[in-house]
Parts: structure tokens; C-alpha cells; sequence
């Protein structure tokens, strides 16, 4: 097995998994508030009913039925199969310790910061005026460019994942090899220019419903076939034994705990949170219970299924580790595909907003020549060079893991347990002993995973030339 698939860890899928989708319908009136919606990833629907208005900010223009994602933590289908890896990534009881702790305390953390909606009074619709309210103008500074990172990390992965998953299939077919794993990124790069046109995550509504089936489809094939394919292998030959040198092992590890933050990361509660109808915390609490529901029956089965099927030797994409029949493996990548391409339009769409605010010019329409010329220039720059890294560096579990470390380790790990206590500032000591302790351990993990992605990162540019087809 290539060296560089022993530190991958946690899947894609995962994460979205972890952004609940809900349909909503309006029903109150509508609010002027300036806001951009950031829907969630595919995942399996949540039960929860919610009425909710659409993006505030075009309320006046729209009245009507219509459906939203309601994001929880999410996992798109490459991030899922990386699960086997938390369990396979060294001693199995450190797997499923680390799998159970990224489960609790981003279940936790959420409830915090759910917690703090309106906690002064006044409505906020994005993460960075919250953090603004409460640390100051660091902690806005803070929350804008970790979400960048994230968002930026993020949408890499999913152009290495999709090419990949595209090459898969057309490896089926065609032995010659004449189309390399660049040549599908930039393919893939082309759809998000085109759907990046879209004015908002709102206009893909029916492509995220398509997705959000797909992410179910590719959830129930990976779980199957995992299964039958365990049945099918000599369990004697299965070993559950790490390789490698105890260097690679070590940063292995590493690199997993960047990759299990990746998995679990949202970044964007209280953008979610924005759009939620009164009682806005107690269904939020809801919401968030059915979706860490849904995460520990899939997360978790297939984390140890694909462990038990495949042992150490689990490929960081579970489904390359399948081996018949070939249909299953096709109709998944074909999932993974179409799932990941909403999950792209949903973490570009903060830096979207970002760049929309400097450039676009708000007294004139977005149809305006002037502001359809401004949004395809920036998003053309932003696709370009996503699409360029993710060619030049197409080491899938590397940018996972650093992503994680960096961007969602600070968003979701740590700044809820400090802002909770630095405005409810609890009596109760345990509360206290809980949110530092989360606070320390996870400030380590963001430390430390960030370390074991960039050695393997070096390692791997190393290996491996620019633009190399793997």
C-alpha cells in the first residue's frame, strides 16, 4: 500500500453527514436583515419539520414554499469513508476514544453555542459578528480567517476527491489512462465556475436535494458492499496490524487528529441558526440532536464495518477498497461525485459573500453588467486557483488533515467552550473543568495535526512531482 495513504484518516462524508437537512416553509413575516444562507451539506434528512424564512436579506423579494438545508457538522462521501481510519490509525481503543471524543464535544460545543443566540439581545447571522460581540474586534479578525482557511481547505479536498472519483470510473472502461487525474479536476472545476453564476446557495436548492439523495445512496453502498466484501475475503489474511516505521506511525496519528476535526467541522452554526423560526434555540437543540442521531448510526457503523472488512490495509477512500462487483463501486463514486459538487458551492459561499461586499455594488441589481462581469471575475479567480492547487498537490488526506487543524479545530473545538464562558460565566466549577479542559486538549490536537499534515505534505512533494497523475 502506498506510504502515503497510512495517515489518512476520517471521511469526507462524514462532515457533511453531520449538516442535518431539514425542509422548511416561511411563515412569519419577512425580515430585512443582511445575511447570506449558508445551507448545509448532503446528509441524510433530519425528521425535524422547521418553518423558516429563506437568506433575510432577499425576504422582500420572495414569498412562498420552499426548502433550505439546516447545516450541522457535516461529512461529504470522501470524508465518511476516511472513519475506518480513526479506528486503523494506530491502537484501536485510541481510535474509537478519538472517534467518540470528536462526537461528544462537537455535540457540546454546538448546544454552547446555540446557547448564546441573542445572548445580549440583539440578532447576529454570521459566526464572525458573534465573535465580534463577544471578543472583540480579534475575535471577528479571527473567525473570518479561519473560516477562510476552512472553506479554502475544504473545496481543494473536494476537487482532489471528485477527480479521483471521476478517474475511478473512467478507469473502468478504458485501460489507457490517456486522461489524467488533472485533466478530471479541471473538468470538475468548470461545473463549480458554472454553478458559481448562481446568485446564492438558495438558487441550488433542487441540485442539494439531488445531492442530499446521493449522499444516502453512496452511505448505504459503502456500508453494504463493505460487509460483503468482508464476507467474500479469507479473515486470515486480514491484518489489523499498523506498517511502517514507528516515525511513520507517530505522524501518522498525527495527521489522523487533524483529519478527525476535518470530519467533524462545521464553521457555520450561527449562519444556520439565523434562519431557524421561533423558538429559535430550543428547535436548534432539536436540530441538533436528530443530526448527531443520524451521525453515530452512520458515522460509527461504517468507521467499524470498514475496519473489520478491511483491516490496516483500508484505503483512506473506503470504496477503492472494494473490489466486486464493479457496478456498486461505480454507482458510488457516482454519488460521491454529484454529493461533493454541492458540498464545493457551500464552502465557497463565504468567501463569495466576502468578496461580493468589496466588489459588488449594492445600488445597482446583481443582473447589472457591471456586477455579472465583477462576480465572474472573482469567482473565476477562486475556482482557478482552487483547481490549480488541488492539480498541482493531489494528496487528498494531507489537505484533510491540515484543513482540520487549522480551520476547524479553532471554530468548532475551541472558541464555543471560551465564548460560553466568557458570557454566561457559569457558578457551576464542573462547567468550568469541562469547556478548559476541551479547550486545552483540542488546542494540542490543532497543534499537533497540523505538524503530522505538513510532514506528510514535504514528504509528499518530495515523492511525488507537481501535477503528477496519480
Amino acid at each position: 500500500m502506498p506510504r502515503h495513504c497510512l495517515h489518512h484518516t476520517r471521511p469526507i462524508w462524514m462532515r457533511t453527514m453531520k449538516m442535518g437537512i431539514c425542509q422548511m416553509r416561511i411563515r412569519s413575516k419577512p425580515e430585512k436583515a443582511h445575511c447570506h444562507m449558508l445551507p448545509s451539506m448532503l446528509l441524510p434528512p433530519s425528521p425535524l419539520q422547521l418553518l423558516t424564512p429563506r437568506c433575510p436579506s432577499q425576504l422582500h423579494h420572495w414569498a412562498g414554499p420552499q426548502v433550505l438545508y439546516l447545516s450541522f457538522p457535516r461529512t461529504h462521501a470522501r470524508t465518511q469513508t476516511h472513519t475506518a481510519f480513526v479506528i486503523r490509525h494506530g491502537i484501536f481503543a485510541t481510535g474509537v476514544v478519538a472517534l467518540v471524543m470528536g462526537t461528544i464535544v462537537t455535540w457540546y460545543n454546538s448546544i454552547l453555542l446555540a446557547s448564546l443566540w441573542r445572548f445580549d439581545g440583539k440578532r447576529r447571522v454570521r459566526y464572525r459578528d458573534l465573535a465580534r460581540a463577544i471578543f472583540g474586534e480579534w475575535g471577528y479578525r479571527g473567525v473570518v480567517l479561519f473560516q477562510q482557511i476552512s472553506s479554502l481547505g475544504n473545496n481543494i479536498t473536494i476537487q482532489i476527491a471528485a477527480g479521483t472519483s471521476m478517474k475511478a470510473i473512467y478507469v473502468v472502461y478504458h485501460t489507457d489512462h490517456n486522461i489524467t487525474l488533472q485533466e478530471f479536476i479541471i473538468i470538475f472545476g468548470v461545473l463549480q465556475l458554472a454553478l458559481s453564476q448562481l446568485p446564492d446557495i438558495h438558487s441550488l436548492r433542487w441540485f442539494n436535494g439531488l445531492c442530499t439523495l446521493c449522499t444516502i445512496g453512496f452511505t448505504v453502498t459503502a456500508i453494504t458492499m463493505s460487509i460483503y466484501d468482508g464476507t467474500k475475503l479469507d479473515r486470515s489474511t486480514v491484518n489489523y496490524n499498523l506498517q511502517g516505521t514507528t516515525a511513520t506511525k507517530l505522524f501518522g496519528i498525527l495527521g489522523a487528529l487533524g483529519t478527525i476535526s476535518f470530519s467533524f467541522g462545521d464553521a457555520m452554526l450561527p449562519e444556520i441558526q439565523a434562519t431557524v423560526r421561533e423558538p429559535t434555540k430550543k428547535n436548534m437543540y432539536k436540530g441538533i440532536g436528530m443530526a448527531y442521531s443520524i451521525i453515530t448510526i452512520t458515522y460509527w457503523s461504517l468507521a467499524f464495518i470498514g475496519y473489520w472488512a478491511f483491516g490496516s490495509s483500508v484505503n483512506p477512500y473506503l470504496i477503492n477498497s472494494l473490489t466486486t462487483p464493479t457496478w456498486p463501486i461505480i454507482l458510488a463514486n457516482i454519488f460521491a461525485i454529484i454529493q461533493i459538487a454541492g458540498c464545493f458551492q457551500i464552502y465557497c459561499r463565504p468567501t463569495y459573500e466576502l468578496l461580493e461586499d468589496k466588489l459588488l455594488h449594492r445600488k445597482e441589481s446583481l443582473l447589472s453588467l457591471r456586477n455579472i462581469l465583477s462576480r465572474i471575475l472573482f469567482t473565476s479567480i477562486y475556482t482557478v486557483l482552487v483547481t490549480l492547487v488541488a492539480a498541482a498537490i493531489p494528496f487528498f488526506s494531507d489537505f484533510v488533515a491540515l484543513c482540520g487543524a487549522i480551520g476547524f479545530t479553532p471554530l468548532d473545538f475551541i472558541l464555543p467552550a471560551l465564548a460560553y464562558l466568557k458570557v454566561r460565566k457559569p457558578k457551576n466549577s464542573f462547567v468550568w473543568v469541562v469547556n478548559i479542559s476541551i479547550m486545552s486538549i483540542y488546542l494540542v490536537v490543532a497543534v499537533l495535526g497540523s505538524i503530522g499534515a505538513i510532514r506528510f505534505i514535504i514528504q509528499d512533494t518530495k515523492n511525488y512531482k507537481f501535477f503528477k497523475n496519480l
